[in-house]
């Protein structure tokens, strides 16, 4: 099956087709669309997680009262973290997106608010994948999962509400990132 009959295959169109009706929900608001657009535009080359990561290497030490080889761990961690996301990223944009050739959705024409236009496959969601892999490692090296996860999926969703994703490229890009951030704490667990 080509990948056109992939993403024509029923299954998805109707998945996709209930994510687009959920989107349009909260397109219109004022509140929604400022809070999707902001978080679309903080995912934009992994800023927030980078930002994250930056944060605790530099203050997060202090804001816990860890001194010594404790505040050495947290900074290698976060160092981790960031280059462990920069590969996830590179090759979900750079390789796997080249395997497939997804036309973005046109649902939404007049965008309220500033969109950079990627000019790659709309398969899979590289924000969705690097806020999975992101929630997953800050998960096992924080804790605070429902923070994380809170964060990456109002990141992962905003790409649907915002025009840029089909759902399922958002769903794919999920499981990618969670992979990639399981495998990764495996493999280089935190200290």
């Amino acid at each position: 099956m080509t990948h056109r009959g992939v993403f024509g295959h029923a299954s998805v169109r109707a998945l996709d087709a209930i994510g687009e009706r959920l989107a349009r929900l909260g397109r219109g608001s004022a509140a929604v669309d400022r809070t999707l657009y902001a978080l679309s535009q903080a995912g934009n080359h992994s800023a927030v997680w980078h930002g994250i990561n930056l944060a605790d290497a530099t203050v997060g030490a202090w804001l816990v009262g860890a001194t010594g080889g404790d505040a050495r761990r947290r900074r290698r961690n976060a160092v981790r973290r960031s280059l462990v996301l920069g590969a996830e990223q590179v090759t979900v944009n750079g390789v796997v997106k080249t395997w497939f050739r997804r036309a973005r959705p046109s649902t939404v024409e007049d965008h309220p608010h500033d969109l950079r236009s990627p000019r790659t496959s709309s398969f899979p969601s590289g924000h969705a994948s690097a806020a999975a892999c992101s929630a997953t490692m800050l998960s096992a090296d924080l804790g605070a999962a429902p923070l994380w996860w809170v964060l990456a999926a109002g990141v992962a969703w905003s790409r649907v509400h915002v025009g840029a994703h089909h759902t399922t490229d958002v769903a794919a890009g999920a499981a990618i990132g969670r992979t990639v951030g399981r495998l990764a704490t495996t493999v280089w667990p935190p200290r």
